[in-house]
């Protein structure tokens, strides 16, 4: 475990370094979406394909040249994010994370499609867990109930896509220093367990 210093978007070799349990400082380019605008990006992708079977063979990029995704998702990171409205001189509201199970039904096939980061909280599915070891992605979690804290972070922030879905709407966001943990690394290590087993190793051995 180690604190990392990362910039995004990233490609998959920085992705490699990056192991369960590294504190890392973010800072880039990432986009929020929550579970309305991933079920809007799944179904456009989905109705792609049973239009169009030739659609299944196209990666985030072409996607987004077809208009069916509203950016390109390949290499990117979304940021699982419903924030509040922003006050009056305020880049953006409140922007903590959001129950990362509620994207996890629709994950997959956007890793599949190039996505490379998440950051949410809480567990990922079985699905997922191979989503991200299958397309050597990540899983950061921030940091719940502060919100606040990491919205200072957030330094521009755009609307671009899906404004209809009010602040589920997806959103361009420069973020400087953004602290977050890797939960879940390429290879599938996993901070849930891995720490539940060293928890309980300690208290073997203390007994």
């Amino acid at each position: 475990m180690s604190n990392k210093e990362i910039t995004l978007p990233f490609n998959k070799e920085e992705v490699a370094e990056l192991k369960a349990g590294d504190y890392v400082y973010i800072t880039g380019t990432i986009y929020s979406a929550r579970d309305a605008a991933h079920k809007r990006m799944y179904e456009a992708i989905k109705d792609a394909e049973n239009g169009d079977s030739s659609i299944i063979d196209c990666n985030g990029a072409q996607l987004y040249e077809k208009g069916i995704l509203p950016f390109d998702i390949t290499g990117n990171t979304i940021y699982y994010l419903g924030p509040t409205p922003a006050k009056e001189g305020q880049v953006i509201g409140s922007a903590g994370p959001t129950t990362s199970t509620r994207m996890d039904k629709y994950t997959p096939l956007i890793l599949d499609k190039g996505l490379t980061g998440m950051i949410g909280k809480g567990k990922r599915s079985k699905d997922v867990v191979e989503a991200i070891i299958r397309n050597k992605a990540v899983y950061f979690a921030a940091v719940g109930g502060a919100g606040a804290l990491l919205s200072k972070c957030i330094k521009e922030s755009e609307v671009i896509a899906y404004d209809d879905l009010g602040t589920e709407a997806i959103r361009k966001m420069m973020v400087e220093n953004f602290p977050a943990i890797v939960v879940i690394d390429s290879e599938g290590n996993n901070l849930y367990e891995t720490a539940v087993e060293d928890y309980l190793r300690s208290n073997n051995r203390a007994l």
